[in-house]
C-alpha cells in the first residue's frame, strides 16, 4: 500500500513532508505534482526529510509526497556498456528523445533498453542446482561476454530455462521450482554492497601505462588511489589517460560535479577513443556517469554509489574494473549543502561529521575478491580530490589520505612547465610496494625494486641539491653533485614525464620502464666512475651515447630491446679517460 503525505517545508533540495508514518529510510518518493524523484533520508515520527534528486522550483506546501516502498536502485545488465547515464542511471539520450535539449522535471525512462533484443546462451539445464551469484548463460556485448547473474538472495532448482535465441530484459529466461523468475536483468539498491564469497590480498598491479605510477607509485588490482589537485593540474587528464591504458577489463567514469564544459570534453572525446588492448572504441568497454555542477546536489551525492553499484556487477562476473570518481570533492560539497538543508550540526569547514566514515564506506566497496559463483574479480578505485587553492590539509583531503592505499599529489607548477603527468614524486606515496615485490621479481627483473630504490634515492638527492642550487648557484657545486643534478634532470624529463600525444610516449609497459632504468642508473654509475679517474661534466655531457639515453622513451615496443642492448654496450666503452 503506497503512503501518501503533504509537503510541509521547502528548503533547497530538501524537502520535509508530514503524514509519511511506515515510510522506510533512503525509500524512493514521487514528490509533487510533477512527481519529482527523491529520497528518505530522515525519519523523525511521522515527518520525512526527502533529497530530491531534481530541481525543488515550483514546488508548493500542501503537494502530494509518494513513497514507492523501494530503495534507489539500479537495473543491472545488457545495455550498460558504452551508456551515458545520469547520476540516478536515466540515460542521457532517451532523455534527450523525450524532453528534448533540455531535462524535463519529472521525466521517467527505463535505464536500460526494453526494446533491444540480446543473443542469450543457456549455461545451466533442468533441474541444475544454482546459488545466488551464478552465471546461468552469456550474452555477447560487443567485443565483452556478459554473463547472466542469479540475483543474490535467489537459489533453488532450475525448473525451466529457454533455448539460446534472441529475448528481451523484460523475456524470463529461466525459473526455479519456488516459482522465482529469472531475467537478463536485475535491480539493485545502490547504498547495499553486493555480497562476495571472499576478500582477496591484493597481490598483483594495476598497470596505468604511467611509468611514474607504474614503477614508483603503484597501485595494486582492487586497491584504491587518490589524485589531490588545485585546479589545473590535470585531474581529469591523469584518469583519462589510466581509464584507457589501465589494464581493467570495463571502465566505469563518474563525472560527479565537474564543470559543464570538461564534462562535455569528456562525453565528446571517449566515443572517438580508441581501445589500445582491442583496437575497438574505448567506449565498448565504458560506461559513463555524467552529473556536472549545475545539477542538483541530490543526484551528485547518488551518482558515486550509483558508478560502484554498476562496477561492483562486472566484478561479480569475474571481471576487473576500474572506477574513476571525478572528483570525491564535489560530492562531499553536496553532503555538506543537504546537511546544511537538514540543520545539521557542521564539523570542520562545514561538512558534516559523518565525512569520513561516508568516504571510508564508499573506498571499501574497492577490492580483489572471490565472487559468490567462484570467479575472482577485482574493483579498483581511483578518486579525484579538488582542495581549494590546493590545500591538502583541508577535510577531504585528509580524510581521503587516511583511507586509501596511493595517493598521487599533483602540482601545478609541474602542469604550468608541462610535465605531464604532473604528480609530484616528493609528495606522493604509495603502500603497496613492498606487497607487489614479488610479482615485480617474478614478472619484471629480479633486482626491480633495488634499480627503482636506487632511481628514488638519486632524485630525493637531486631535489636536495636544488636547493642549494638556488641559494649559491650550480658553480659552487662539486662534479660529484653536478652529476647528480644532470643524473635527476634525466629520470625527471626522460622517465618521469611522458608525452600523451606521442603514440609510442603516451603508454609504456613495465618491461620498458625497467629497461629505461637500467640504462639511466648505469649511465650515472658508469659517468660517476669517469669523475673518479680524473674526468669532467662537461666531458660527459657531450657524449654521443647522452642522447641515445635520453632519447629512448620514444623507441618502440618492438624495437626497445636491441636498441637498449646497443646502448648499455656503448656506456661499457663511452667514459675512457684518455691516456
Amino acid at each position: 500500500m503506497a503512503i501518501e503525505g503533504k509537503i510541509q517545508r521547502i528548503s533547497g533540495p530538501a524537502v520535509i513532508a508530514k503524514g509519511m508514518m511506515g515510510a522506510r529510510m533512503f525509500d524512493i518518493v514521487r514528490v509533487g505534482k510533477e512527481e519529482l524523484i527523491g529520497e528518505i533520508i530522515r525519519l523523525d515520527g511521522n515527518t520525512a526529510f526527502v533529497q530530491v534528486y531534481e530541481d525543488t522550483g515550483g514546488l508548493v506546501v500542501g503537494e502530494p509526497v509518494v513513497s514507492t516502498g523501494l530503495p534507489l536502485a539500479v537495473e543491472l545488465g545488457p545495455g550498460m556498456l558504452n551508456g551515458i547515464f545520469d547520476g540516478i542511471q536515466r540515460p542521457l539520450d532517451k532523455i534527450k528523445e523525450a524532453s528534448g535539449t533540455y531535462i524535463d522535471r519529472g521525466i521517467s525512462v527505463n535505464s536500460l533498453s526494453r526494446e533491444a533484443k540480446w543473443q542469450f546462451t543457456p549455461g545451466v539445464a533442468v533441474g541444475d542446482e544454482v546459488k545466488d551469484g551464478v552465471i546461468i548463460g552469456t550474452v555477447p556485448e560487443f567485443a565483452f561476454t556478459h554473463k547472466i547473474l542469479v540475483p543474490p538472495g535467489k537459489a533453488g532448482k532450475i525448473k525451466s530455462i529457454v533455448p539460446a535465441g534472441e529475448y528481451t530484459l523484460e523475456d524470463v529466461v529461466a525459473t526455479l521450482e519456488d516459482g522465482s523468475e529469472l531475467k537478463l536483468y536485475h535491480p539493485w539498491p545502490v547504498r547495499q554492497a553486493r555480497p562476495v564469497m571472499q576478500k582477496l590480498d591484493p597481490v598483483t598491479p594495476f598497470l596505468t601505462g604511467m611509468r611514474i605510477l607504474d614503477v614508483l607509485f603503484p597501485l595494486t588490482m582492487g586497491g584504491t588511489a587518490a589524485i589531490p589537485g588545485p585546479f589545473g593540474s590535470g585531474k581529469t587528464v591523469t584518469q583519462q589517460s589510466v581509464a584507457k591504458y589501465g589494464n581493467a577489463d570495463i571502465v566505469v567514469y563518474v563525472g560527479c560535479g565537474e564543470r559543464g564544459n570538461e564534462m562535455t570534453d569528456v562525453l565528446v572525446e571517449f566515443p572517438e577513443l580508441e581501445d589500445p588492448q582491442t583496437g575497438n572504441p574505448l567506449m565498448h568497454r565504458t560506461v559513463l556517469i555524467a552529473n556536472t555542477s549545475n545539477m542538483p546536489v541530490a543526484a551528485r551525492e547518488a551518482s558515486i554509489y550509483t558508478g560502484i553499484t554498476l562496477a561492483e556487477y562486472f566484478r561479480d562476473q569475474g571481471y576487473s574494473v576500474s572506477v574513476m570518481a571525478d572528483s570525491t570533492s564535489r560530492w562531499a560539497e553536496a553532503l555538506r549543502e543537504i546537511a546544511s538543508r537538514l540543520e545539521e550540526m557542521p564539523a570542520e569547514e562545514g561538512y558534516p561529521p559523518y565525512l569520513a566514515s561516508r568516504l571510508a564506506a564508499f573506498y571499501e566497496r574497492g577490492g580483489r575478491v572471490t565472487t559468490l559463483a567462484g570467479e575472482q574479480g577485482a574493483v579498483s578505485i581511483i578518486g579525484a580530490v579538488s582542495p581549494a587553492g590546493g590545500d591538502f590539509s583541508e577535510p577531504v583531503t585528509q580524510s581521503t589520505l587516511r583511507i586509501t592505499g596511493c595517493f598521487w599529489a599533483l602540482d601545478a607548477s609541474l602542469a604550468r612547465r608541462r610535465h605531464f603527468p604532473a604528480i609530484n614524486w616528493t609528495r606522493s606515496y604509495t603502500l603497496f610496494s613492498d606487497i607487489l615485490e614479488p610479482w615485480y621479481r617474478e614478472n619484471v627483473a629480479s633486482d626491480f625494486p633495488e634499480t627503482r630504490d636506487e632511481a628514488i634515492s638519486l632524485l630525493q638527492r637531486e631535489s636536495e641539491l636544488q636547493e642549494v642550487v638556488q641559494l649559491v648557484g650550480p658553480d659552487a657545486l662539486q662534479d660529484q653533485e653536478r652529476l647528480i643534478i644532470e643524473t635527476g634532470r634525466i629520470l625527471r624529463q626522460d622517465f618521469l614525464q611522458q608525452n600523451g600525444f606521442d603514440p609510442v610516449d603516451a603508454s609504456c609497459s613495465m618491461t620498458k620502464a625497467y629497461g629505461l632504468l637500467q640504462m639511466m642508473i648505469k649511465m650515472n654509475k658508469k659517468a660517476k666512475e669517469f669523475l673518479d679517474s680524473g674526468g669532467t661534466v662537461d666531458e660527459i655531457l657531450a657524449q654521443p651515447v647522452m642522447e641515445k639515453v635520453s632519447r629512448a622513451r620514444y623507441v618502440a615496443e618492438d624495437d626497445f630491446e636491441s636498441y637498449k642492448i646497443g646502448v648499455l654496450a656503448e656506456l661499457d666503452n663511452a667514459f675512457v679517460v684518455a691516456a
